[in-house]
Order: C-alpha cells, then sequence, then structure tokens
C-alpha cells in the first residue's frame, strides 16, 4: 500500500472548471494524486486531462466510452483506489461546489473513522447559491434516506467524502445497483451494514458557477424508488452476503 489519498472526479463538460480545480486540490493537499473520469465530455474535459497529465504525474485520467451514470464513476474510482493500493479514496464534484480547502480537515478526519463525509447539515456547514426548493427537496431526500435507511449521518446525498481503502474492499463493488445520484445513499447503505464507522464535519456548498447541473426530476425521483426499495430490503429483506473486492487486505 503506498499509504497516499486518491482524489477522484467524475466529469462531463467541466472545462470551465477543472483546470483551476485541479491547480487549487494539488496545492491543498500535496500528498495526493488526482484521478479525473471523464465520460468522454464533448466540451473537451478529457482531451485537457490527458494533455495536463503528460507534464503532471500526480494527475491521473480515465476517459470513459460515453456517459455511464455518475454512480460507475465512483465505482471506477473505488477500483482504482483498491488496484493502485491508495490509503484513502476522496470524491467531491468537479464544479466548485466543494471547495479544496477542506481537503486537509477531511484527510484528517478518516483517519478517526472509517468514511469523512464533507457535511452540509452539521453545526457549521450550510449552502450558498440554492433556490428556496432546492433547500426543501434536498432536506426531504436526506431525511427520507436517514429513515428509511437507518443512516447514522445527515448529509447522506453529498459527494465530498473520504473512505479508508479497508472498507471499500470489503464492499461488493460489482452488485451495486445505483448507476446515478442514488448511488451516495446506496453506498452509506451498504457501509453501515458492515459496520463502517462514520464522521462528518462542515463545509460550505457553493452552487456551481460555470457550467450546468447533472441533476433532473427523473433522476431524483428514481433516487426515492431505490431508497425505498433498499429500505424495505434493510428491515425484511437481505442485502445480499458482501463480498471482499480485495481479499488480499481486509484491514480498515
Amino acid at each position: 500500500m503506498n499509504g497516499l489519498p486518491l482524489v477522484a472526479i467524475a466529469t462531463y463538460n467541466e472545462i470551465q472548471n477543472l483546470p483551476a480545480l485541479v491547480e487549487e486540490i494539488l496545492t491543498s493537499l500535496p500528498t495526493a494524486d488526482i484521478l479525473v473520469i471523464d465520460d468522454r465530455s464533448p466540451d473537451g474535459t478529457g482531451d485537457w486531462c490527458l494533455g495536463k497529465s503528460a507534464s503532471e504525474p500526480r494527475l491521473k485520467c480515465l476517459i470513459r466510452a460515453g456517459k455511464l451514470g455518475l454512480g460507475t464513476a465512483h465505482i471506477e474510482a473505488m477500483r482504482y483506489t483498491l488496484q493502485h493500493r491508495y490509503a484513502v479514496l476522496i470524491t467531491m464534484d468537479a464544479d466548485f461546489s466543494h471547495s479544496p480547502r477542506y481537503l486537509p480537515d477531511i484527510w484528517s478526519a478518516v483517519q478517526r473513522a472509517d468514511v469523512a463525509i464533507g457535511s452540509r447539515y452539521v453545526t457549521g456547514g450550510a449552502i450558498q447559491g440554492w433556490p428556496w426548493y432546492r433547500h426543501i427537496m434536498s432536506r426531504l431526500i436526506n431525511g427520507y434516506a436517514r429513515w428509511l435507511l437507518r443512516l447514522p449521518c445527515r448529509d447522506c446525498s453529498g459527494a465530498y467524502r473520504a473512505y479508508r481503502r479497508g472498507v471499500l474492499a470489503q464492499l461488493p463493488l460489482n452488485k451495486i445497483e445505483s448507476r446515478g445520484y442514488a448511488f451516495f445513499e446506496e453506498i452509506l447503505w451498504l457501509l453501515r451494514r458492515q459496520g463502517a464507522t462514520f464522521h462528518e464535519l462542515p463545509i460550505r456548498f457553493q452552487e456551481r458557477e460555470h457550467g450546468a447541473s447533472k441533476i433532473n426530476l427523473g433522476e431524483a425521483l428514481r433516487a426515492v424508488r431505490s431508497i425505498l426499495i433498499w429500505g424495505i430490503r434493510d428491515r425484511f429483506g437481505r442485502a445480499g452476503q458482501v463480498t471482499a473486492t480485495d481479499p488480499g487486505n481486509q484491514t480498515r
């Protein structure tokens, strides 16, 4: 194991944000490598990443065949973490809604828990730039997920997180069902079922300034349906046997 963190960013049409974001990450967490997983962005995001990686060894690029879903991009990042033996995977959005200035705090927090979550909903956390209905929708979906999936954290839908390699090695990555935004609740549910420990630390979430949001009503409704199914399964069924992805390293 190389003992280093990997910061993973899923991208689609983020050329206005990615160059500056990469520079800030490299400065904020000098020990980290960066993995960009791009779904063949037509705006040249992937091309920029490939060009930059030629002169920046800490930057890695994975260009996929097309738009395969945010959840699958995060699964790719988890597999990459295990294959290349990073100690911790940190995930964040590509649009500066997650400031790189919190990276040292998240890296520190994951030394004390299996999963560290940059939270909008603990004391000190905040959201800037959302209309009122986005606040209501987010609060409702987080409360819904906490109740149905019995999650011990207040922010269940955010992507700014760190996972220890050991807990990722226990996950059945090939059996994860979500392809879109419901992935974030599903992965917490699976981690909770395997006994992972969680720590939330406050972040200030800032709505993007450049580019377009990828979430839509259809995606939100699919997430609601998926969470309901998992909640019923959690109480009355079985989630399926958890099998190790990386049997060579079971430590946390």
